[in-house]
């Protein structure tokens, strides 16, 4: 199910325009692509994108070996074969085997990396809050120093909206991401895109409802968040555009105020009861939810736990860009530009880079409250509110 059918709205970003698709498409037939982390939801949406329009090389690498077996099955299944090479690799774009595979695969026009880890709930424990940053910003870092090596035309990196004024440290790992990108601005073209979150992507909150409705059990939601939600077509297109059409530095965004309405959580819960034919019933507690579940589903009711949230680094609602960036629009239907942070502190990035290189960093050697501080010092417009409860602990 997409937001779209929801909703009942139409996709935001129309490539059915004849010159536009065109331009596109022209680009896409005689150029090779690297697309790393494309197994994953905007990574599948973004290479569908790219092999409809026959590309001369696409290649996909991923470490999720199944849903790059599903993506070359649904490609093969909805879009056939092309003359070009594509093939995907079970690869961890951090090693130095993907360092020897970009070598002796390459060269490539345009490399994207998809890869990313998204989740704030990611804050729980050291372990994975380092592996979420080592990710999001030490192995960006790696693929931009192969791709300026082998002098691609462009490198993009997908960026979020929790980049923006960020108060958790999934979206500081993001703003870091972009900080790299313009560090190396004079050695190579970028560009990013920061959008909402993708409906009923992999392991997000949507997708956890599909999940409980075929598992036949209670959903659950905050009460008092909202969000923007763009389809995964919609994904995929948005970051293709930013990569081929973005000039150096520039972050592409949905700029569409009254076609994106920021939606509270709870109200998709129960829309989506609805489109499947059951009555959201409100229960006071998630046992009360558990408990009631067989006799509310023989009447077409589905229970529900509704709770106000107390989790560390949930923001209220998301923004696309800061009151300090540079926004533009463009001449792209529903799609704004924000200009790439041009003030960056080239010494404390460097600081950063230096620290999170550490032994204390990679070893675990640090607790969370000392990597806060260290952000706080050296990453501009980061907030941090440490709550002690994240999302594990809820239902």
């Amino acid at each position: 199910m997409e937001i779209e059918k929801l909703f009942k709205r139409k996709s935001l970003f129309n490539l059915r325009e004849k010159k536009l698709n065109t331009k596109i498409s022209n680009k896409i037939k005689k150029s090779s692509f690297l697309v790393i982390g494309g197994a994953g939801t905007i990574g599948q949406a973004t290479v569908k994108e790219i092999f409809i329009r026959n590309p001369k090389k696409l290649h996909v690498v991923d470490i999720n070996e199944n849903n790059l077996v599903e993506l070359v099955r649904d490609i093969r299944s909805s879009a056939g074969y092309i003359n070009g090479d594509f093939r995907t690799f079970v690869i961890d774009c951090g090693s130095s085997l993907f360092k020897t595979f970009f070598k002796n695969e390459g060269p490539y026009d345009y490399v994207l990396n998809l890869s990313a880890l998204k989740h704030v709930r990611s804050e729980r424990d050291i372990y994975s809050l380092i592996r979420m940053i080592s990710t999001n910003v030490l192995n960006t870092e790696k693929i931009i120093d192969l791709s300026i090596n082998s002098k691609v035309k462009n490198f993009f990196s997908v960026s979020t909206d929790k980049a923006s004024n960020p108060i958790n440290l999934m979206g500081c790992s993001k703003l870091l991401m972009e900080y790299i990108l313009q560090f190396n601005s004079k050695k190579i073209n970028f560009s990013s895109a920061r959008f909402a979150n993708v409906a009923f992507s992999d392991g997000s909150l949507l997708h956890g409802f599909k999940e409980r409705f075929d598992k036949k059990q209670p959903l659950a939601a905050p009460k008092d968040i909202s969000r923007y939600f763009i389809s995964k077509k919609e994904s995929g297109v948005l970051c293709l555009l930013s990569c081929l059409l973005g000039k150096p530095g520039d972050i592409f965004f949905p700029d569409v105020e009254k076609k994106l309405k920021a939606i509270f959580l709870h109200e998709i819960a129960v829309k989506f009861l609805k489109h499947k034919g059951f009555k959201a019933v409100v229960c006071k507690t998630e046992n009360d939810a558990r408990k009631t579940f067989n006799n509310l589903f023989k009447k077409k009711e589905w229970p529900c736990f509704f709770f106000n949230s107390i989790s560390t680094g949930e923001k209220k609602i998301e923004i696309f860009f800061s009151d300090s960036e540079i926004k533009k629009k463009s001449n792209l239907q529903n799609i704004g530009i924000v200009k790439s942070i041009i003030d960056i502190d080239k010494v404390k990035t460097l600081n950063i880079l230096k620290f999170l290189k550490n032994k204390r960093f990679t070893n675990a050697q640090i607790k969370k409250n000392d990597l806060i501080k260290f952000f706080k010092k050296n990453l501009k417009n980061f907030e941090h509110d440490e709550l002690n409860k994240n999302l594990d602990e809820k239902m």
